[in-house]
């Protein structure tokens, strides 16, 4: 397997939930509010034998062109977004699942990001987003599922996808929050997306006030560090500004 993270940039987010693009090599660019947290934004693609697989969809912003910027970063590493089998969404913040689909900048409809993919979504994280959230941009994103043919509903607290995929819901973050394992080959990339969101957090006792559960998360992380070094787990971060990936180097 060969993973490549698709950075969307670096970010500064505080109590308002606002995602401000940070450049900290900017001389111009104010300090960040206090009280707020950075933070890089990155989905990432997985290649196996037979499959390409996105692990949650970025902001869905678009670049001067119109063009998705989730789909600028598959083709500068050469992946033909139309070429991408499997999306696995962990839950439907903005920042995860806002490239689920896209509103056409000239027709001015929403068109689902990868027509040939199944999107693998968890149904009651659907739900609870489309019962309570108040945001219309996400819910114009999010919502096209409900009609889309890809769309594979997950209804079971855990379970396997084409045995290439195991999934759990974990909570912590938000409610129906799931984590990802990637099997093949003997070989395993971790996805904890928003309850495993970088590297520091799993070397430390870290509870994030912006979880649903803090505690919670906190107990997954250390129990995922532990059991993913022995196993020598690949990591992924989707948060981490400086090391998307992580996996123990075992020396004899």
């Amino acid at each position: 397997m060969r993973i490549y993270p698709l950075s969307e940039g670096s970010f500064s987010i505080d109590e308002t939930k606002v995602f401000k693009p940070f450049d900290s090599n900017s001389p111009n660019y104010p300090n960040r509010p206090k009280g707020s947290i950075l933070v890089e934004v990155q989905p990432f693609v997985i290649i196996t034998d037979n499959d390409i697989i996105l692990l949650d969809t970025g902001l869905g912003y678009l670049n001067k062109l119109g063009v998705l910027q989730i789909h600028e970063n598959l083709m500068a590493i050469g992946i033909d977004p139309s070429k991408v089998t499997k999306v696995f969404l962990s839950h439907l913040h903005k920042d995860h699942a806002g490239g689920i689909s896209y509103l056409h900048p000239i027709h001015q409809e929403q068109f689902i990001s990868f027509p040939y993919a199944k999107y693998y979504v968890q149904k009651r994280e659907f739900d609870e987003v489309m019962q309570n959230s108040k945001n219309s941009t996400l819910l114009a994103q999010v919502g096209i599922l409900e009609d889309f043919s890809g769309t594979v509903w997950l209804t079971e607290d855990k379970g396997d996808i084409d045995h290439l995929i195991h999934y759990e819901i974990t909570g912590g973050h938000s409610k129906f929050h799931q984590a990802a394992w990637i099997k093949e080959n003997e070989e395993i990339i971790f996805f904890g997306a928003d309850v495993a969101p970088q590297l520091q957090q799993m070397k430390s006792r870290f509870v994030a006030k912006y979880d649903l559960d803090g505690k919670k998360a906190l107990e997954y992380r250390q129990l995922w560090w532990e059991e993913g070094n022995k196993k020598q787990w690949t990591f992924a971060f989707y948060h981490d500004i400086s090391q998307p990936t992580y996996k123990t180097v075992v020396t004899i």
